[in-house]
C-alpha cells in the first residue's frame, strides 16, 4: 500500500505533471489594478523576456507562462526587453483588471518581444489567455531577486527610458491600454 501511494506522488513529478491548480484571476488590493503579462504560445519557449514598470524591473519569464503584477490606476508605462525595446501605456482604472499578451517575433540575433492589449473582443486569443491563467500559477519572482536586478540593471533602465522619452516615443507605434479595457469580473470565471 505504501509504494503504490509513493508511486502516485513520484510518478506525475516524473512526467513532469504540474498537479497544482492554477491561481486563476485574483482582483486586486483595494485601491490598486492588475495587469497579467500572459504569453500563450510556446513558440521560442526556451526565451526569456524581462518586464519593467516604469523605471523599476519587475519579473522575467520564458515560454508559454504569465506573470500577475498589481500597481496603482492611472497613467503608467511596462515595457519589456530582448532583441528589441517593447513598451506599452496604460491608463489603468481603480479595481481594474487587463491582460497584455506577450509576443515572440523573429529577430536578427536574438528573439524580439511585442506587447499588444487583450480585451474580450478578441474572442479566441482571451480563452486562450484564459485558459492558461485558469490552470496554471503565474511566475511569482523573490522581492530579493527583484531588488538585486533594479541595482544591476539601474544604468541600463536610465538609458532606455531617456531613450524612449527622446526617440522611440514620437517615432515608434506602441500599444496603449485605456481604463475601458479592464476584463469584466464575469468574463473572468
Amino acid at each position: 500500500m505504501k509504494t503504490k501511494l509513493i508511486l502516485l506522488v513520484l510518478i506525475p513529478f516524473m512526467l513532469g505533471i504540474n498537479l497544482a491548480k492554477g491561481q486563476g484571476f485574483t482582483p486586486p488590493a483595494p485601491g490598486k489594478a492588475v495587469v497579467y503579462f500572459t504569453r500563450v504560445t510556446s513558440y521560442g519557449g526556451a526565451v526569456s523576456f524581462e518586464y519593467f514598470h516604469q523605471d523599476k524591473y519587475i519579473g522575467a519569464f520564458k515560454g508559454k507562462n504569465y506573470m500577475r503584477y498589481e500597481c496603482e490606476p492611472g497613467q503608467n508605462l511596462f515595457w519589456a526587453s530582448s532583441e528589441n525595446k517593447e513598451f506599452i501605456t496604460a491608463d489603468l482604472k481603480d479595481g481594474g483588471t487587463y491582460i497584455v499578451i506577450v509576443n515572440i517575433e523573429m529577430g536578427a540575433w536574438k528573439a524580439r518581444v511585442g506587447l499588444a492589449p487583450l480585451t474580450i473582443k478578441d474572442a479566441e486569443l482571451f480563452e486562450r489567455a484564459k485558459k492558461l491563467i485558469l490552470s496554471e500559477p503565474p511566475v511569482v519572482i523573490p522581492e530579493n531577486k527583484i531588488q538585486s536586478m533594479n541595482i544591476k540593471l539601474a544604468d541600463f533602465i536610465k538609458e532606455k527610458l531617456d531613450l524612449y522619452e527622446t526617440e522611440w516615443k514620437s517615432t515608434k507605434d506602441f500599444g496603449h491600454i485605456t481604463a475601458d479595457m479592464a476584463i469584466p469580473v464575469e468574463a473572468m470565471k
